[in-house]
């Protein structure tokens, strides 16, 4: 869009002032950083990449994209589209590999700054190692996205097919996935809600993302529904109550892939989560990245803001009421950097920023829009000096001090 073309140019607008004394001005403005890395994962490795290069390329630097090894394609496709339409060699380059090639660009003495999207393990790493070497690095880790629903005041249908589509929608396998329900209100309440959560993720279909009317494809690997399904068992012997379980799902004329399908984890069934309680169970404390949807009912709002602020996590939330004054309480106490008010995936256009936050980022300068104009480019500041006139004092070699002439 015409606003989109617009911040690169309009962000790297500088300041000025003229006369700071006789014949002083002074300008900042932003110039580019130069070679920049981007490290992307697989589950979106078209937008994830598109996060990163027009930007950084906008901004005037060169870019080296390092694609997971598992989807590597979108990358070379993105980079053949801008080749064809004419952009010079050697400024949109692709490196493929593993953690050696990481390790080389993250390293290297000409990177300037490292982008990465993906696991907290990996995020960490290339965080520490990268700043260590004198990068700018900003990455985006793990999440544990929660939706309060106020069951008194929610609309019951529109919310129950809003959180079905975030928690089970790309197969869960996406950073602002809807991972925990936490219903808000009577417990015999909540057991229907929990209901009404099995009946419309009970009714989505497993399979091959290129099949008709298909709406949960299959994780990326075996290792990863292996994973799946052992934290579902685990949180099961840990008491959870398993509403719904995907395991062992079959898509016919794809035998061996990789399928899990739709999970619900009840960790209070019938009855109320004890906030003077840690929550411990498996599903709840690790990022399961699957199609797993963790419920847990508690009385108040104010339960409910307080077991999402506990979380480590801080990527997004969502409140589902239809009461003012509850969603905007939940709006300005919840602690996640992206809220959503009867929005699922409260995921920002790309002319503002993505902004989670807590253990979700690591740096402090966060993607896309104005950020991330910022990211790519560096403040340069000019001080002149132009007196009218031969022999006018251009300063002297001591600091002016009050009283001193």
């Amino acid at each position: 869009s015409g606003a989109d073309s617009l911040l690169p140019s309009t962000c790297m607008q500088g300041d000025s002032l003229q006369n700071l004394s006789s014949g002083l001005d002074t300008v900042s403005y932003r110039v580019p950083l130069g070679v920049c890395v981007g490290v992307a994962p697989f589950n979106f490795p078209a937008m994830i990449a598109l996060w990163m290069v027009p930007l950084a390329v906008a901004a005037g630097n060169t870019y080296v994209l390092k694609p997971t090894e598992k989807a590597p394609s979108a990358s070379l496709l993105l980079t053949k589209i801008l080749h064809d339409l004419g952009l010079p060699p050697g400024v949109v380059n692709v490196v493929h590999g593993s953690k050696p090639a990481v390790d080389g660009l993250i390293t290297h003495p000409g990177v300037r700054a490292v982008s990465f999207v993906g696991s907290n393990g990996a995020g960490e790493y290339i965080h520490d190692v990268g700043s260590r070497h004198g990068k700018r690095v900003q990455a985006n880790l793990g999440a544990k996205n929660h939706a309060t629903v106020v069951m008194d005041d929610a609309d019951r249908e529109s919310t129950v097919r809003a959180i079905v589509g975030a928690a089970f929608g790309a197969a869960g396998q996406r950073c602002m996935a809807l991972s925990v329900v936490v219903l808000v209100g009577d417990a015999a309440a909540g057991k229907e809600w929990v209901d009404d959560l099995k009946a419309g993720a009970s009714g989505l279909k497993v399979g091959c993302g290129f099949d008709e009317g298909v709406d949960v494809g299959p994780l990326i690997s075996p290792e990863a529904v292996a994973r799946a399904e052992e934290i579902i068992a685990r949180s099961i012997d840990e008491g959870a109550e398993c509403v719904l379980d995907g395991r062992g799902a079959e898509v016919a004329g794809h035998g061996g892939g990789n399928w899990l399908g739709p999970t619900i984890l009840d960790l209070t069934p019938g009855g109320h989560y004890d906030p003077k309680e840690e929550i411990t169970n498996s599903a709840y404390t690790e990022e399961i990245f699957a199609p797993v949807l963790t419920v847990l009912t508690v009385p108040t709002l104010d339960d409910a803001i307080r077991v999402t602020n506990a979380n480590p996590y801080g990527n997004g939330a969502a409140v589902f009421t239809s009461d003012g004054a509850s969603a905007r309480r939940f709006q300005y106490e919840c602690e996640a950097g992206q809220v959503g008010i009867n929005v699922p995936v409260p995921v920002p256009l790309p002319f503002f920023s993505f902004t989670g936050n807590k253990a979700s980022i690591r740096g402090d300068v966060n993607f896309y829009g104005k950020s991330g104009v910022h990211f790519f480019t560096q403040l340069k500041t000019v001080t002149s000096n132009w007196q009218w006139g031969r022999g006018k004092d251009l300063g002297g070699v001591t600091m002016p001090l009050p009283g001193k002439k």
